[in-house]
């Protein structure tokens, strides 16, 4: 697993077409039919685009990521919040350093989330295994774990399609992929390129590289079932479709 660190203080602004308001919607539905949680952590947080919003809506969330500087983008982000949504009642959220595969709190909570394919980091077998457990002891009994991961089938597109180019008046990347195709595991090239102040045409350039690996679909169901978890369900691309070899996405339903 990867730990970011300068790509942590422009990923925002590289990543702001992610589609965050389906990841929360997805959630927001699945707590709907399976109960709705007052405690909820997530792995993999990032800079906080979803634990904030949750933690508006009235959830206790905690914020577990890898890396200390999303953690810290995340802590500047609450911080620099308009006054008009400055609601969030003190100690509704708590950001940790934890890797997702040892994560562990005092208390269990209601629910876990981990959206954004922060699984797809993990690049072993064991690893993922070790999540499932972690997860399953880390919730109350009844509680419910959502996640998503890349199919493998899109690692294979993102090979294909590649080179991509995002350029805007402050920053700008080249993102290059290699496809291990056995081992269903892809590396991200970044070359980014950062505007040193505004209205300047001089940049900093600094690379970044990033590993990610898909699993076979069942497999990982199986997998949460050997955790100990029930009601394993699979969906498709934000949608509560059964997922087939056509979905990019993998969304994960699984209870205690």
């Amino acid at each position: 697993m990867s730990s970011y660190g300068k790509f942590a203080y422009v990923y925002d602004e590289l990543m702001a077409d992610m589609p965050y308001p389906q990841w929360l919607a997805f959630a927001e539905t699945a707590w709907e039919r399976l109960g709705k949680p007052k405690t909820v952590a997530e792995l993999g947080c990032g800079t906080g685009s979803l634990t904030i919003p949750l933690a508006e809506a009235g959830y206790h969330m905690t914020g577990i990521d890898l890396s200390s500087d999303m953690l810290a983008v995340a802590r500047q982000k609450m911080e620099e919040l308009p006054r008009g949504r400055r609601f969030i009642r003190e100690g509704s959220v708590q950001w940790i350093r934890q890797d997702m595969r040892e994560w562990e709190l005092p208390e269990p909570v209601d629910s876990v989330i981990s959206f954004c394919d922060s699984l797809n980091y993990v690049l072993e077998e064991n690893g993922i295994a070790s999540v499932f457990k972690r997860t399953y002891d880390g919730l109350k009994p009844g509680g419910s774990f959502l996640f998503d991961v890349h199919h493998p089938n899109t690692l294979i597109s993102y090979a294909e399609e590649q080179p991509f180019v995002m350029e805007e008046s402050s920053v700008a990347y080249i993102w290059t992929c290699e496809l291990d195709a056995p081992r269903r595991e892809i590396e991200h090239h970044l070359s980014i390129f950062v505007s040193e102040e505004p209205g300047s045409d001089r940049y900093r350039r600094f690379e970044e590289v990033h590993i990610q690996r898909a699993y076979d679909p069942e497999w990982m169901a199986e997998e949460l079932r050997r955790a100990g978890f029930s009601q394993v369900r699979m969906y498709a691309d934000f949608k509560w479709i059964s997922a087939g070899n056509d979905a990019q996405r993998l969304f994960y339903v699984a209870v205690k």
